[in-house]
This record gives C-alpha cells, structure tokens and sequence, in this order.
C-alpha cells in the first residue's frame, strides 16, 4: 500500500512480537534476508515479556509471506515514511508542522544516513492522509510554543 506524494509515501510496518530470549530477532531478520526483503527503516522495543520489532520494507507483500512462514505473531499499519535532509531541526520541523495541524504522533523512528544525505522518518500519526496534505503543502511550520524556561521547580513558563 505506497501512496507517493514526492518525498512522503504510505507504507507498510510490521509490528512483529518476539519473545524475549537470545536468538528470536536474529530468527526473524534472517528468514528476511533469506526472502531478499530489504529493510528501509527497523526499530526495536522491548518489555520483560517480549519484544515489538517495527519494520518498514518496499516490499510488504513478500514480507508477510516470510512472517506468516515463521508463524510468528505480527500486525500490519499504515504509517508515514518521510525523506528528511540529515541536519539539526528537520526531525523538530515535521513534527512541529503536524502538531499545529492537530495530528497526533504516536510514535516516531528515524533512520541514519540514507541516500543522498538523507534520513528516513517513519511516523504513527492519528491521520495518515492528512498528514500527507499537510507536509506536502511547503509551508513553513508554525511554531506550536516559544521556548520554556524554568523558573523553579514547580513552575514552568513559556515566553
């Protein structure tokens, strides 16, 4: 599921649950590599009882197929994938913009040294297409709060 839009695509994550134990990531990204599947973008969380692997490849329909080979539990979600310049503020001006806009980000992981001097933004928005109108339209973001200072410790203010 790819809606282009310039530098700015819909993509696929797979939300993979690994229990936490030596040698079930290497498990799963192996078969992947076995499959040829090229992973754009990857993070990994864990708790006590098991670990989500998120990924992002360009070809999700091959990467069920080698999930679904495994039997391992996985979920399928729409996110963002953006091409941001790899310099201090690109990360800040995305989400800025979406935030004036009202669009939640749920959750963010970002790649390191793509092509080009680009990095990949991967984002769990509230609106994924109006997430895409919004970052597609050029503007500047507005700023969503001035700086805050700390004034003492139970109150903060913002100029």
């Amino acid at each position: 599921m790819s809606n282009t839009n310039g530098h700015l695509t819909t993509e696929s994550q797979f939300s993979v649950f690994l229990p936490s134990r030596p040698g079930a990531l290497a498990h799963v990204v192996q078969a992947l590599a076995d499959s040829s599947i090229n992973l754009v973008a990857l993070s990994l969380m864990d708790s006590t009882e098991h670990g989500v692997l998120r990924l992002v490849t360009d070809t999700p329909d091959r990467v069920k197929d080698a999930l679904t080979k495994l039997q391992v539990s996985f979920t399928d979600t729409p996110v963002l994938l953006a091409t941001l310049p790899n310099r201090p503020g690109a990360l800040a001006d995305v989400v800025e913009r979406l935030a004036s806009e009202h669009i939640n980000v749920n959750y963010a992981y970002c790649t390191t040294g793509a092509r080009n001097g680009k990095t990949n933004g991967v984002f769990k928005v509230s609106d994924v297409s109006k997430a895409i109108k919004v970052l597609s339209g050029g503007r500047s973001p507005k700023r969503i709060s001035k700086k805050v200072v700390r004034q003492s410790p139970a109150k903060i203010t913002r100029r």
